[in-house]
């Protein structure tokens, strides 16, 4: 079964599991959102709508909000000396399909709950008699304690003392 839906200005045939882009509609990732305006509702029978069909909506999960790819727009007046540099990037709605529904069904799916996210896995210590948490953390690579960058400096040279100069305006 397939269907053809309107958003955001634009229309898309979808089935059930499709992952599609669409302009940016509300709704956080895991939560349900629907479709309304079905054109079209095809598979063993065509529907057509004229212009929807009432009572059809398409169910769909929110997968992730997210921004396409800077677009630059450059716009130059030659021999005016006038040049204008504006980039955009257009938001999205990354959308699974979960189901197609008629004659004013209800999604039978419900929003599913927020994923914690993942904690890093401590990785094995290397003696067995040591636990991982003991290890001092590693400096970066490029940092020198301070300790040692102090203790190995050289005492500051005062500056030479300049030959005073001759008073006479004469050479030598």
């Amino acid at each position: 079964m397939f269907a053809v839906i309107r958003t955001g200005g634009k229309q898309y045939r979808v089935a059930a599991e499709d992952v599609i882009k669409v302009d940016k509609v509300r709704g956080n990732p895991g939560e349900i959102v629907q479709f309304g305006e079905v054109l079209v509702v095809g598979g063993d029978s065509v529907t057509l709508g004229q212009p929807t069909i009432s009572g059809a909506s398409v169910a769909a999960e929110v997968l992730e909000q997210g921004r396409g790819p800077k677009i630059i727009a450059f716009k130059k007046r030659r021999r005016k000396n006038s040049r204008r540099k504006r980039g955009h990037r257009q938001e999205f709605t990354l959308v699974r399909v979960t189901e197609i529904l008629t004659d004013g069904a209800k999604p039978s799916q419900t929003a599913r709950p927020k994923r914690e996210p993942k904690k890093p896995v401590a990785a094995a210590p290397a003696e067995a008699g040591e636990p991982a948490e003991a290890k001092p953390p590693k400096a970066k690579a490029g940092a020198k304690p301070r300790a040692r960058a102090a203790a190995g400096k050289k005492p500051a040279k005062s500056p030479a003392k300049k030959p005073d100069k001759p008073k006479s305006g004469g050479k030598g």
